[in-house]
């Protein structure tokens, strides 16, 4: 059973190192990870897919919690949640593939993104079934390279705000930072201070 959490960080040197090192001292398998920078230039997010029964599933959340620098965690389920992978595939492609391998990638509405004498290298975007059905394809051709970036996800806008509100479950940390997250009016994670007025709630 695969759950896809995203785990909002303070964006400091060692974080990752310290969420990785959870992980490998806990035993949890990851299957993927994707990490970068929010709207917010002190905090980062990570995208973390992880492979295990319901409470292997829970202890990863209740871990990733303990961390100093992890500021919120939630669990991003399908439908509530979109999901999406990019990949680059270098195919064998002498002029005698090239029009079958262009057909394939027309059909997935993928694009060529570099082309050489003997090789393709076609570029798509999509979850994880579409990105693993082209590779497939292509494999008939000869794949000589895969670079797959790992699942990105948020949750989908809710339809009483056009915000975009977080859904699904997540727990937010307290304690650890004197300001908290909120979702401001207008949509985008700011920061609220205790006393003020930020005209929006929390959810989770």
């Amino acid at each position: 059973m695969k759950r896809t959490f995203s785990v909002l960080v303070e964006n400091q040197p060692g974080v990752l190192t310290r969420v990785a090192g959870l992980f490998g001292r806990r035993g949890f398998n990851i299957q993927s990870l994707a990490v970068g920078v929010t709207q917010d230039p002190s905090l980062s997010r990570m995208t973390i897919v992880v492979d295990g029964d319901d409470r292997v599933l829970e202890q990863v959340q209740k871990q990733l919690n303990k961390l100093v620098n992890v500021i919120k965690v939630s669990v991003l389920e399908a439908p509530e949640a979109i999901g999406r992978e990019l990949a680059l595939v270098r195919v064998h492609a002498p002029p005698a593939q090239r029009t079958a391998i262009m057909q394939v990638v027309d059909i997935f509405r993928a694009k060529i993104v570099d082309v050489a004498r003997r090789s393709l290298v076609v570029e798509i975007t999509g979850d994880e079934d579409k990105v693993s059905a082209m590779v497939d394809l292509l494999r008939e051709f000869g794949i000589m390279e895969v670079v797959r970036t790992g699942k990105i996800a948020m949750a989908r806008g809710s339809k009483e705000s056009r915000g975009g509100m977080w859904h699904g479950q997540s727990t937010i940390r307290s304690g650890r930072r004197p300001r908290a997250l909120a979702r401001l009016a207008g949509g985008g994670t700011g920061v609220w201070e205790p006393g003020e007025c930020a005209g929006a709630e929390l959810e989770g």
